[in-house]
């Protein structure tokens, strides 16, 4: 049982890295101090509104398999 665990957490990490790296960024770094115009005229929001809840559910799914996993390894 623990190692199905650890390996549906390992899938899950990529998973997540993954989903991370592919969204496009929302900012513009350090440059959103001075104006930060392309912030609000976004082309894809439907895209972005995807990505994070996705994003979401994926990290949830991830923080409950951890915590599974160390319960296990205490038994």
């Amino acid at each position: 049982m623990k190692m199905v665990l650890q390996v549906l957490l390992a899938i899950v990490s990529i998973a997540l890295i993954v989903i991370v790296i592919i969204q496009p960024s929302k900012g513009e770094g350090l440059g959103a101090i001075g104006g930060g115009g392309q912030m609000f005229f976004s082309k894809n929001k439907g895209m972005e509104k995807f990505f994070d809840t996705v994003t979401m559910w994926i990290a949830i799914v991830f923080g409950i398999l951890l915590v599974s996993v160390e319960l296990i390894s205490k038994i």
